[in-house]
């Protein structure tokens, strides 16, 4: 087994299982390994999910009521904000204040709890910079209609999963377009079933065979390569397929142009895995006393927010405390809060 590289402990290397006296081609040797890899990382993965699963659980159980506070403190803000906007008491540069805030506050719940804001960003944003999504209904049906339905995962907390559905719906149409051509090909290849049986049973149908030990051998193989097509097993198809033994080059070309998508699906796999250790959504599942600390800091961080948010949304209630916010929020060279 390939080891981890000392000097880089984190980076996601290829756990690599080989023979002493390797058989076949060289196509079946490729293909061989490349299940293995693809094997080998799939454990890995659940492994890493099941750890993230846990890290995430932890985490949410100690910060998880605190960071609810600080989303409901601030969704109350929207209201007194909104309706001051529909007075006639405000000036005009006042008023874009107010806007400033209401899109500040927006995209704080966007970015940092995962909240769903499209709809105050589209409804406040200048025209130049609302997002892509701002399109008519009609055109939003239609993107909605034609991407692949999400899914929640149902473990997630809410807040994660309210930034999955967000991330999501931001996909662009070049990334939807990718991933329904990556789908595509998976399925190409995994209608060639019959092909590869065609392949097999020319290799291994006993009725070809004279000698009465070779062709009791080929009729248990045939056995074989029929109950797994049957069953549509592609993958013992495949397996069959790399240990056909003599040379053949149809085989050898099918052989090649799975391997090829095998070693696609272990850079999925890796991206999938770094996605989980280090994207926005990853947790570092460190121990101890530092990360101990971190998270007593953060609960104290996010008890605070909330506290002030409140405080805040108060002010709010009364026109001349929402004037004396803007003015502290202008002093301090700030937009929103």
């Amino acid at each position: 087994m390939k080891k981890a590289d000392s000097a880089h402990p984190d980076r996601i290397t290829v756990p690599i299982l080989t023979s002493e006296q390797p058989t076949g081609t060289l196509a079946q040797q490729a293909f061989r390994q490349a299940i293995l890899d693809v094997e080998n990382l799939r454990e890995r993965l659940r492994d890493l999910r099941a750890e993230q699963a846990e890290a995430r659980r932890c985490y949410w159980q100690q910060v998880g009521p605190a960071a609810t506070a600080v989303v409901a403190a601030r969704h109350a803000l929207y209201a007194p904000l909104e309706e001051a906007l529909l007075l006639s008491y405000f000036s005009r540069l006042e008023e874009a204040q107010i806007t400033g805030v209401i899109l500040g506050n927006a995209r704080t719940l966007e970015d940092r709890f995962g909240e769903d804001e499209a709809a105050i960003i589209r409804k406040y944003a200048p025209a130049g910079h609302r997002p892509a999504t701002a399109k008519t209904a009609a055109e939003r049906k239609k993107t909605e209609d034609s991407a692949p339905e999400f899914i929640p995962d149902p473990t997630l907390p809410p807040h994660e999963q309210a930034a999955a559905a967000a991330r999501a719906r931001r996909k662009t149409k070049a990334q939807r377009q990718e991933e329904a051509a990556a789908q595509a090909d998976q399925k190409q290849l995994e209608t060639n079933a019959k092909t590869i049986y065609r392949q097999l049973a020319r290799t291994h149908h006993p009725d070809l065979e004279r000698d009465p030990q070779k062709q009791a051998d080929k009729t248990a193989q045939m056995q074989r390569i029929t109950e797994a097509y049957e069953a549509d097993d592609l993958y013992t198809l495949l397996q069959l397929l790399a240990e056909s033994g003599p040379a053949d080059a149809a085989a050898d070309d099918v052989l090649t142009r799975y391997t090829r998508a095998l070693l696609q699906q272990q850079t999925q796999l890796k991206q999938e895995m770094n996605e989980l250790k280090y994207g926005p959504n990853g947790f570092v599942t460190a121990s101890g006393k530092k990360q101990e600390l971190e998270l007593r800091q953060l609960k104290r961080d996010l008890r605070a927010e909330a506290e002030y948010v409140a405080h805040i949304g108060r002010l709010l209630l009364d026109t001349d405390g929402l004037r004396e916010v803007l003015r502290q929020l202008a002093a301090e060279g700030m937009e929103t809060i």
